[in-house]
């Protein structure tokens, strides 16, 4: 790419071996889950994918995304798909809708069972019309044949996975249980190939919001921040969907949680003295970011918004120095809190003691979110509650996400914040169990400041964790990058073994197919490949 370009980044390749290393992980956990159960090693997995929506009576297509579940397990990027996969023989299928001819004339060509079966590395492709007559041909078993079906309760939007459905599917038995909460585990634990992809939408994000520190100035309206970064991740990092909605929220809309719905649509004007806080993230090939900067407006913090960023950046940066797999969320979300009010106090808006202040929640007024999220092919990925758990009551750790302990190759993010919200701060003051611990002089001068939050996505490893987002952080680098210094984004790899070798089977593949070598060593970077290690492997891989 020119260097002139504003974007370092190249859009990776995608791996279907990713998906294919999803499927055998889950099949070893579900075999061994039956196994344990003393149940046979016989049916089907059936999962239906996701369907286009139209805009309610309407012809108009909503841009189409994947079911999430489907996606961990195939990789297929249409709507309409189903996909199988044999117990006893592990042979996975996938099934296609049967498009009507003039598909060809509006849609384009219509792509033979053989096209997707190359594509997305699967055992066998029929169409979504024989689901019944393939699986009951297939079974070599007596009785009915089991299904097992996708359904379980996402404990971030308390909505149920919806089962497959098809025709003739009574001539079947069904199970509704088995499938979702070993489904749910394979996809909190990360592979390398799934870091790589995390890792990329993570540099592309992390790019993409360094680009609208520097653009951003007074005067300018909230979406035309967000504007800039979606052009910014699309154009350059070849990413179409966004991970969620914007939050591009500046002065008191920063104290809005989920700020940039359609009710507050990002429509602001920046003005003098206005802090931005900016929750975006780029989607790759459905696998997610999640990154919040927050900074002034002009370009230069004042004392007050120094005192702020700095309580939540020591609080960020604490958690982030106590992570590690066996350590509770919990325990890091009370880090978070306690060093966040510590900082309040020496700032002189608390006064009293702090082991008090956290006796009795006083950090869920300035924070009431929890402190982070697993992150995947979600922004809010499952896996956060496993069967059972029950979730903290006391106010801001019942929003938590996720009460378990951490786990090498999760991904999570870490987003402390520090909020001015009036619907909690004026109870607050009037609580006689809280209120003696405000200087209300100090507190009333904040209120309409709005809030901080600072979010990284970060990965657990065996001895720590690592900063997956690289935006400037510390307020010397920030005012640096809105003066127009540079910020170089460095290359990350979680790739080792395996994951090399699927990377240089499909560089060998796109040498082969399409002869265009030079092009794929340079995409090989991204997986943290070498251009030497790229031509050694892809020698190797041909020997």
């Amino acid at each position: 790419m020119a260097s002139s370009s504003p974007s370092s980044m190249s859009p990776p390749m995608i791996p279907m071996e990713l998906h294919s290393l999803n499927r055998e992980k889950f099949f070893n956990s579900l075999r061994d889950h039956l196994t344990s159960c003393a149940r046979l090693l016989q049916g089907f997995v059936l999962l239906q994918g996701g369907e286009e929506q139209t805009r309610h009576c309407t012809d108009h297509l909503e841009l189409f995304r994947q079911e999430s579940y489907f996606a961990y397990l195939f990789g297929v990027e249409e709507p309409g798909f189903y996909g199988a996969i044999d117990i006893a023989s592990w042979k996975s299928m996938l099934f296609i809708p049967r498009l009507p001819a003039d598909y060809a004339v509006w849609m384009g060509e219509i792509q033979p069972p053989s096209h997707f079966q190359e594509k997305y590395k699967v055992t066998q492709v029929f169409y979504t019309d024989e689901i019944k007559e393939v699986l009951l041909d297939q079974y070599q078993a007596t009785g009915a044949p089991l299904l097992f079906l996708l359904h379980g309760l996402n404990t971030d939007s308390n909505k149920y996975s919806k089962p497959a459905e098809f025709q003739g599917i009574e001539k079947f038995q069904t199970d509704l249980n088995t499938l979702h909460p070993i489904l749910t585990e394979c996809r909190v634990i990360k592979s390398d190939l799934e870091l790589a992809l995390i890792q990329y939408a993570n540099d592309i994000s992390s790019e993409a919001h360094v680009e609208v520190m520097r653009k951003t100035k007074v005067g300018m309206k909230e979406y035309q921040l967000e504007s800039m970064f979606l052009h910014h991740t699309y154009m350059y990092g070849g990413c179409r969907h966004c991970s969620y909605t914007c939050v591009c929220a500046t002065g008191d809309n920063s104290a809005v949680l989920h700020y940039g719905h359609t009710a507050a649509p990002n429509d602001k004007t920046l003005q003098e003295g206005d802090m931005a806080l900016l929750d975006m993230g780029a989607e790759y090939h459905f696998y997610g970011s999640d990154i919040t900067c927050s900074f002034p407006v002009n370009g230069k913090f004042t004392r007050d918004q120094s005192l702020l960023y700095t309580a939540v950046l020591d609080a960020h940066d604490a958690v982030i120095s106590a992570m590690r797999p066996g350590v509770s969320w919990v325990d890091m979300h009370k880090l978070a809190e306690r060093v966040t009010l510590e900082s309040l106090k020496k700032g002189n808006l608390l006064v009293g003691d702090v082991d008090k202040m956290m006796a009795e929640r006083l950090g869920a007024v300035f924070m009431p979110h929890g402190l982070g999220h697993l992150l995947g092919i979600d922004t809010h990925d499952p896996g956060g509650y496993l069967q059972g758990g029950e979730r903290p009551k006391e106010p801001g750790l019942s929003s938590l996400r996720t009460s378990r302990k951490l786990l090498k190759g999760m991904v999570i993010t870490v987003e402390p914040g520090c909020y001015f919200i009036d619907a909690l701060l004026l109870p607050a003051l009037e609580s006689s169990a809280v209120s003696e611990f405000f200087n209300c002089v100090e507190i009333n001068r904040f209120r309409g400041f709005g809030g901080v939050r600072i979010e990284s996505d970060v990965c657990v490893t065996s001895s720590g964790c690592v900063n997956m987002s690289k935006c400037p952080r510390k307020i010397e680098e920030i005012e640096a990058v809105m003066a127009g210094a540079p910020w170089l984004i460095e290359k990350t790899t979680f790739l080792s073994g395996n994951g090399q070798v699927y990377v240089y089977k499909s560089l060998k593949h796109a040498f082969v197919n399409e002869g265009k070598i030079m092009d794929y060593v340079a995409v090989a970077s991204y997986y943290g490949l070498a251009f030497l290690d790229v031509l050694i492997g892809v020698i190797l891989i041909f020997i």
